[in-house]
C-alpha cells in the first residue's frame, strides 16, 4: 500500500519498522538466489566446461555483472515509480533467469548458462535496494536498526538458498545443479509476492521532472567521505566476492565434496548476515569508521586462516570470517555513505554506489576463476591485502578531511 499523506515522528518511525519487517522476509527468500548461484555457479560450469577450470567462474561473474549493469536503472526505476513497483518488477529476471540457467545446464550449453547467469544478478541488483528502502525515512536510529534488520534477512537466505540447492540439485537426475536453479525461480517469485507489501515513504519523482534534483553527481563524488565509503565498500564486497567464488572450487580440488562446498557457502552466507542484528547498534554506540576498520581486519583475518592450511575446518572457518567482515565493512560503509548525499539525490548516489562496487566485484570472481586455475588457493587470498590496505587509507584520509554533509531531517 502507498500513503496519500505524509507521516511525522513515531508514525514515521513505526512505518518504517514495519518496512523492514517487510523487507527482511522478503530478503528470507529473493536474497536465497544469490547464495545457490555463488555456491554451484563454478561447480556447474566446470561441469559443463570439463577439465578446463580457468573459465569455470564466468557464470558468477555474469551474475555479478548483471549486478553491476541493472544498479543504476533499479535506482532510476524506483526513484521514478515508488519502491514497491521497482522491488516486484525486479523479480522478473529472477524468475526467467532461474527457469534459463536450468534449462542451458540440462541442454548442456556452458554460454547460455553464463549469459542466464546474467539476469539472475539483475534481479539480485533490485534486490540490494531492499537496504536503501529501509533507510528512505525515519531518524537516525530508526534507520541504522532497519538496516541491520533488513541485513538480517540474510540468515534466512543462508539457510533457505543452500538447503533448497541441495534438496533440488538432483531434481533432474542424472544432469547435477539444473534442479537447484529452478528452484530460483520459485524463491523469486516468492520474494516478489512478499515485497509487494511494502509502503512507499518516499514519493517516486514523477516522469521527465528535474526540479530539486540536487547537486551535480562529480560534486559530490569529490567528497572525501563519499570516496572513502564506495572504496570501502568496493574492497568488501570484491574481496568477499573473489574468495567466495573460488572457495567451492578450491574444497573441491582438495578432495572435499559438493555438499561440503555447498554447506561451507551457507556457513559464510549466515555469517555475512546474523552480525546484522547488532551491527547497527555498534554503528551507534562505536560509529561507522570503526566498524568499517574492524570489518577490513577480519577479511585480513579470514585470509591468514585460509593460506594456513586446506582442511574442511580451515576452508570454514575461513568462510565465516569472510562473512563476518564483508558484513561490518559493507554495512559499515552504506551507513557511512547517507551522509554524503541529500534526500533529492538518493537515487543516483546510489545507484552509482552499487554500479562501482558490483563492476569490481564482478572483475574480482572473474579473475577468482583465473587464480584458482593458476596461481592458486594461496593467490587468490593474497590479493586481499593489499587491498584492505587501500580501503584503510582512503578512510583514514577522509577522517582528515572531515569531508562530511550534514543529513538533513526527514
Amino acid at each position: 500500500m502507498t500513503t496519500s499523506e505524509p507521516l511525522e515522528g513515531a508514525a514515521l518511525d513505526a512505518a518504517v519498522k514495519r518496512n523492514a519487517i517487510v523487507l527482511t522476509a522478503a530478503t528470507a527468500f529473493g536474497g536465497s538466489m544469490m547464495p545457490i548461484a555463488v555456491a554451484f555457479g563454478g561447480l556447474a560450469g566446470v561441469y559443463l566446461l570439463g577439465p578446463d577450470k580457468s573459465l569455470a567462474t564466468v557464470p558468477v561473474t555474469a551474475l555479478t555483472l548483471g549486478s553491476a549493469v541493472a544498479t543504476i536503472p533499479a535506482a532510476i526505476l524506483m526513484a521514478r515509480i515508488g519502491r514497491r513497483a521497482g522491488l516486484v518488477l525486479g523479480a522478473v529476471p529472477g524468475i526467467l533467469g532461474g527457469v534459463l540457467t536450468a534449462l542451458a545446464i540440462v541442454a548442456g550449453s556452458f554460454w547460455l548458462f553464463a549469459a542466464a547467469s546474467i539476469l539472475i544478478g539483475a534481479s539480485a541488483a533490485f534486490g540490494q535496494q531492499y537496504r536503501f528502502a529501509a533507510v528512505d525515512a525515519g531518524t537516525e536510529m530508526a534507520r541504522s536498526r532497519a538496516l541491520g534488520l533488513v541485513m538480517a534477512g540474510g540468515i534466512l537466505a543462508a539457510v533457505i538458498g543452500p538447503q533448497a540447492a541441495i534438496l533440488t540439485r538432483d531434481l533432474f537426475s542424472p544432469i547435477p545443479f539444473a534442479g537447484a536453479y529452478a528452484s530460483i525461480a520459485v524463491l523469486a517469485v516468492v520474494g516478489a509476492l512478499i515485497v509487494s507489501r511494502v509502503r512507499d515513504l518516499v514519493p517516486p519523482r514523477p516522469r521527465g521532472s528535474s526540479h530539486d534534483r540536487g547537486r551535480p553527481l562529480l560534486v559530490i563524488m569529490r567528497q572525501p567521505r563519499f570516496i572513502a565509503a564506495v572504496l570501502c565498500g568496493m574492497a568488501s564486497y570484491a574481496m568477499m566476492s573473489l574468495v567466495m567464488t573460488a572457495a567451492p572450487i578450491a574444497m573441491v580440488g582438495c578432495g572435499l565434496t559438493q555438499d561440503d562446498a555447498a554447506l561451507g557457502i551457507q556457513w559464510h552466507v549466515l555469517a555475512m548476515f546474523a552480525p546484522s542484528y547488532f551491527t547497527g547498534r555498534l554503528i551507534e554506540r562505536f560509529g561507522k569508521n570503526a566498524i568499517v576498520i574492524a570489518g577490513l581486519l577480519i577479511l585480513c583475518a579470514c585470509s591468514v586462516v585460509a593460506i594456513a592450511g586446506i582442511t574442511l575446518a580451515h576452508f570454514w572457518i575461513a568462510l565465516v570470517l569472510l562473512g563476518i567482515g564483508w558484513n561490518f565493512g559493507f554495512v559499515g560503509a552504506t551507513a557511512m555513505l547517507t551522509e554524503t548525499y541529500r534526500p533529492e539525490e538518493r537515487g543516483r548516489v546510489q545507484g552509482l554506489n552499487d554500479f562501482l562496487i558490483f563492476a569490481m566485484s564482478a572483475l574480482a570472481s572473474f579473475f577468482a576463476g583465473v587464480l584458482i586455475g593458476g596461481p592458486g588457493w594461496i593467490a587468490v587470498n593474497s590479493i586481499v591485502f593489499p587491498t584492505v590496505a587501500l580501503a584503510l587509507a582512503a578512510l583514514a584520509l577522509a577522517s582528515l578531511a572531515r569531508g562530511t554533509i550534514a543529513r538533513p531531517s526527514p
